[in-house]
């Protein structure tokens, strides 16, 4: 792709976060946060794309115009489409954005809809539904097993963030709320989406804002595309997002595990302060299961991952 290219998905993908106008704002900040970080360490600027878009500085016409590649366009299209998903299914206004998006992009209306579908099946995979197998009795919690779980969801996040399609991207949230999902169940509490959408925004996980920081740095790094015959150099090059979304994922696990085996008793200035040095640890730690997520990403098949969503 192009530098145009790039900053043309981009703009897109942020309008796609505005479509829905009910975005609190800790999620406009976080967007905002992203943006900042993501151009001090890129050559490009998505500070200024951000601000494009908030003030209506570009419209969606001038994003399309610069797509001149029939696979720039589908990409665009494919982030728009998981970013509105992102929080959950589309509401009218998102509805309303991607449709005017695709006869802009002149995409087929087939494809477009299918592409739609399976975002959606990632989007609404039940999170209280058991992994399939047989059914165990309680059992009481054992720190030493939920750990285990907890490395084991932060590993297949870091092989699916090192994967270059949109949705295998766009899988790493639902996961990461069945994780909370079935920590908080192991210690008596049945969870639901809102509750658990309301822990990840209170420390600064925000769905949306972490779909888009995760795919642009894909767009910056030219890694957003399909790949035939297999992963070629994109596990080495995106490895940073790897760890980003392997860390994460470690560090939610482990704040759940601590709030929940507490009684919920914790504040949230002291969950956002050991979220944070949670992060620090579960980065460095994420090297040394740098050759499992690596083979464990080439073991996805992203046709099937909300079957793997479910699995878990």
């Amino acid at each position: 792709m192009t530098e145009a290219e790039k900053n043309a998905i981009l703009t897109i993908g942020l309008m796609a976060a505005f479509a829905d106008a009910t975005k609190d704002e800790r999620e406009r900040a976080q967007l905002k946060s992203i943006a900042d970080a993501l151009s001090s360490a890129s050559s490009v600027d998505l500070t200024a794309i951000y601000l494009d878009v908030m003030l209506k500085r570009r419209s969606l016409d001038d994003a399309v115009k610069a797509l001149q590649s029939a696979e720039s366009r589908q990409l665009a299209f494919e982030m728009a489409v998981c970013v509105c998903d992102a929080d959950g299914l589309q509401n009218e206004a998102e509805r309303k954005f991607l449709a005017e998006l695709r006869s802009k992009l002149n995409l087929d209306a087939a494809g477009a809809q299918a592409y739609t579908q399976a975002a959606d099946a990632v989007a609404t995979v039940p999170i209280d539904e058991p992994p399939p197998g047989p059914v165990v009795a309680a059992q009481p919690v054992k720190a030493a097993e939920l750990d285990k779980m907890i490395l084991n969801y932060a590993i297949l996040n870091g092989a699916l963030e090192l994967l270059p399609q949109s949705l295998a991207t766009m899988a790493i949230i639902p996961l990461q709320m069945k994780l909370v999902y079935r920590i908080g169940k192991a210690h008596g509490y049945e969870l639901d989406r809102s509750h658990i959408k309301e822990l990840l925004a209170a420390l600064g996980v925000g769905l949306t804002s972490q779909y888009v920081e995760e795919v642009a740095r894909k767009v910056i790094g030219g890694l957003l595309r399909k790949v035939a015959g297999g992963l070629g150099g994109a596990l080495g090059r995106q490895a940073t997002s790897s760890a980003m979304a392997f860390a994460s994922t470690y560090a939610l696990g482990q704040i759940a595990k601590q709030y929940y085996g507490g009684g919920r008793t914790l504040s949230m200035e002291k969950m956002k302060a050991s979220f944070q040095a949670l992060l620090g640890q579960a980065q460095s730690l994420r090297g040394r299961y740098a050759g499992e997520i690596e083979q464990k990403a080439r073991t996805i098949d992203v046709s099937q991952v909300a079957s793997l969503i479910k699995a878990q």
